[in-house]
């Protein structure tokens, strides 16, 4: 029985991505890879994810495909393989040769034509037939991954197959010319993209609305993951959903298992929800913070206002040849400017940021590239800026690269005052002569602020994918829903 549905969607109503997106990244890689290999023959072997089981039990997570392996070939189903040959630029995929007692429990036996066809894959095979598939193919080598991660700072899973002693394999010159690929964004990624950011911004305006002081932090959590799946196909999350009130947006990746998104909110609370859906494999990423009660404080309008310019300040400026260490001290600058004027600090503004005062109310890096990871791959590759270490902060950034078009990042400038951090700064002989030490104590139990979009990096500027209310203005009539004056957001 072939696929009930024969196309890379999840329905009507939801996005139809074309096969040509993972064949123009195949034929990407093929040309990146031709020069590097001028001699023999060489045969790009990539291994997609396995369904894990939770611990020792029969069950198993959600299977989310291995990104790599997603990013060349589109496929969704666990357990299979894929090449592609650097002469011809043929490329073969293996599947699970599954026994017959799977389709009782799993569903109908799909053979190499469905998915051919589905895929639009030259030649599918099974996957206990590879070592003899890729023998006859005569390599000379085989291109297998091999690297680090160095945001999580863990390796890439050794390709294993039988049989692959056999064979002549090189794990050192893939890693880095596909990871390098991935930054780039090609149009079809673009508009994955930008249909997964409109699903999960409208995701953010329908939460905005419902918030009320009385409520747990979780109900949101739960309304936003039933509508980016319900009306999107968005079935995963890039990460775990971060949904805090008051103090608990001062905790950067709140809603883990020790804190999931369980407080309940209070009138006069900020609220910071960091929330985004993943549509095959293509993730967003958006943070909206807001009153509780739908009005701003004078207090708040003042934290939130220095957090948005900071946002639109780097927003204005960037653009191919920018380097991104240069946006994150542009929005550094621009923030403690502003909280200089609204009172919690003083002394040159210039001074504060190589002394790393900007560190003290916004301990994260400015933003990351994002697409098929929440933070990307290809920040740190051979050949690219080194992280940086000064002026202090720096050291956060996910890249340090100079922006080109088709980059997609986010642009996530905030404003948070940690306990255990500003009793540091207080402490620091350097830090403390900028701080007022009255005013920040007035803000003690605040919370935080942060304001996050994704960008794609065009020819002379950026185009923003986010579409949610981000002046004071915006938010409290969107939040009163006076629908007629946002109309832009519906």
């Amino acid at each position: 029985m072939p696929f009930v549905n024969k196309k890379i969607w999840l329905g009507q109503g939801t996005y139809e991505i074309p096969a040509e997106l993972f064949s123009l990244n195949r034929k990407r890689l093929v040309d990146r890879l031709k020069p590097l290999i001028p001699h023999g023959k060489a045969i790009v072997v990539l291994q997609g994810g396995k369904e894990l089981p939770i611990y020792d039990s029969d069950m198993a997570y959600i299977f989310r495909q291995e990104s790599y392996f997603r990013w060349a070939f589109g496929v969704s189903e666990a357990g299979c393989y894929g090449a592609i040959d650097i002469d011809t630029e043929k490329s073969h995929l293996f599947i699970p040769h599954y026994p017959e007692s799977y389709a009782v429990w799993m569903g109908p036996l799909h053979v190499p034509q469905d998915f051919k066809e589905k895929y639009v894959i030259d030649y599918v095979h099974y996957a206990d037939e590879i070592s003899k598939v890729l023998k006859s193919l005569t390599p000379s080598v085989l291109l297998t991954l091999k690297g680090i991660n160095t945001d999580s700072d863990l390796p890439h899973e050794i390709t294993r197959f039988e049989g692959i002693e056999q064979f002549n394999v090189d794990d050192k010159i893939l890693f880095p010319e596909i990871a390098d690929l991935r930054v780039i964004k090609t149009h079809y990624e673009i508009d994955v993209m930008r249909y997964v950011a409109e699903v999960s911004s409208a995701g953010h305006r329908k939460i905005m609305k419902m918030v009320k002081p009385g409520t747990y932090e979780y109900f949101y959590e739960s309304e936003y993951l039933n509508h980016i799946y319900g009306t999107g196909g968005c079935r995963h999350t890039p990460y775990t959903c971060i949904c805090c009130s008051g103090p608990n947006c001062a905790i950067l990746h709140y809603g883990h298992a020790g804190a999931p998104n369980d407080r309940l909110i209070r009138d006069g609370d900020v609220c910071l929800f960091d929330m985004g859906g993943i549509y095959f494999g293509y993730g967003t990423d958006i943070t909206c913070s807001f009153p509780a009660n739908g009005k701003f404080t004078s207090d708040q309008k003042m934290i939130y206002e220095a957090v948005l310019k900071a946002n639109l300040a780097v927003a204005n400026e960037a653009k191919p040849g920018v380097t991104w260490p240069c946006m994150h001290l542009l929005a550094c600058r621009v923030l403690l400017s502003a909280l200089k004027d609204g009172g919690l600090l003083r002394g040159d503004v210039s001074e504060m940021v190589t002394a790393g005062v900007g560190g003290v109310f916004q301990p994260h890096g400015l933003g990351h590239l994002i697409g098929l990871e929440c933070h990307d791959v290809g920040g740190y590759l051979p050949g690219n800026p080194v992280r940086l270490t000064e002026p202090k902060g720096l050291e956060k950034l996910r890249t340090a690269r100079t922006l080109q078009k088709g980059m997609v990042v986010t642009i996530e400038p905030g404003c948070y005052f940690v306990d255990v951090v500003l009793d540091k700064a207080l402490r620091d002989d350097v830090l403390s002569k900028f701080l007022i030490p009255e005013a920040i104590e007035r803000f003690r139990g605040f919370g935080g602020v942060r304001i996050e979009d994704v960008v794609v990096i065009t020819d002379t500027g950026i185009k923003n994918l986010t579409v949610v209310p981000r002046t004071v203005e915006e938010i409290e009539n969107w939040m009163a829903k006076e629908t007629e004056a946002n109309s832009e957001f519906l």
